[in-house]
């Protein structure tokens, strides 16, 4: 075990270097002057100059570069092109409403999928498993941002139980933050725990034909004991992979929910950030972005192997 987290941990390290490396690449190539971009076209030379050197532009890719990631190493991002102020705070209070919204959605997409998957797998070819089939087939069609549209106009307008948007703030209290994450927290999971559910399906169904399976309903086991006993465990592994990319999708992907509902994460950040061609904000949100889908992953692994004992000794 200790050689698998190891080798994993070593994977992790190298990945974020490489990916740090990339977005920093993408960002240098992109055309246009941020210094330009801040003081206009009729801006004396020697003033981009004077702003240049203040933001450390005059210094080479290299060094600035070096001074990206070993200030991130300590926590510092920079300083917000735009803005002026340091990029680690405005992150950090994005992340109040990025985070919380990503968790909420994702626990209400697993508790959606998990029992609708399982009902469906275990009632095969019923009409159970046709009408939860024909109802995760609607929720992956259906685009979010329409959806999310659609419980504004029903939730927030019609019936006004929630807010049509905005973020109430966390000195209201966690009840008044939960009411305005509710509705882009279920825009968000229903979707994903469409696929969920379909993929817990499908796992479960590939599990149940296999021969441990036949040889414990062949020793008296009910169909539903050899389910949960045996095969719900062994199908988890594939659920595991796509809970993982799906909270890396919900921290990464929502900026179009967090636009729909007047939200000041993460996404409506890099939205703004690229607007501005503030890049320092840019590629210091990426690269949490990225950060936190590398972490997740490795966290997959590792719950691969304590769900299949077999993957510790692969290392």
């Amino acid at each position: 075990m200790l050689q698998f987290f190891v080798k994993r941990l070593m994977a992790l390290v190298l990945t974020l270097v490489v990916a740090s490396g990339v977005i920093f690449l993408c960002l240098e190539i992109v055309p246009g002057d941020p210094a330009l971009y801040m003081l206009g076209l009729n801006a004396q030379e020697d003033t981009l100059a004077a702003l240049r050197a203040e933001l450390g532009l005059d210094m080479g890719p290299v060094a600035r570069y070096w001074a990206w990631v070993s200030g991130m190493m300590v926590g510092d991002f920079g300083i917000s092109y735009t803005y002026r102020t340091p990029v680690a705070e405005m992150v950090a209070e994005r992340l109040k409403v990025s985070l919380p919204l990503a968790i909420y959605a994702l626990t209400l997409s697993t508790a959606i999928a998990f029992p609708a998957g399982i009902w469906a797998a275990s009632r095969r070819g019923r009409g159970a498993d046709i009408a939860v089939m024909g109802v995760t087939q609607l929720g992956v069609a259906i685009p979010n941002f329409w959806f999310a549209m659609l419980m504004v106009l029903v939730f927030a307008i019609h019936l006004r139980w929630f807010n049509a948007g905005g973020f109430a703030g966390w000195e209201a209290g966690v009840g008044p933050v939960l009411k305005s994450l509710t509705l882009p927290a279920i825009a968000l999971a229903l979707p994903q725990a469409s696929i969920l559910a379909r993929v817990m399906r499908s796992a479960l169904l590939d599990s149940l034909n296999e021969d441990y399976v036949r040889t414990a309903r062949a020793k008296g086991l009910s169909r539903g004991q050899a389910l949960w006993r045996h095969a719900l465990r062994n199908a988890l592994i594939p659920v595991l992979t796509i809970i993982g990319l799906q909270f890396a999708f919900l921290m990464a992907g929502a900026i179009i929910i967090e636009n729909v509902f007047y939200l000041p994460g993460l996404g409506r950040l890099v939205f703004q950030a690229i607007s501005a061609r503030d890049l320092i904000v840019v590629e210091s949100v990426v690269m949490l972005l990225v950060f936190a889908v590398v972490v997740v992953n490795f966290l997959v692994d590792i719950a691969y192997a304590l769900v299949d004992p077999r993957l510790r000794g692969r290392g």
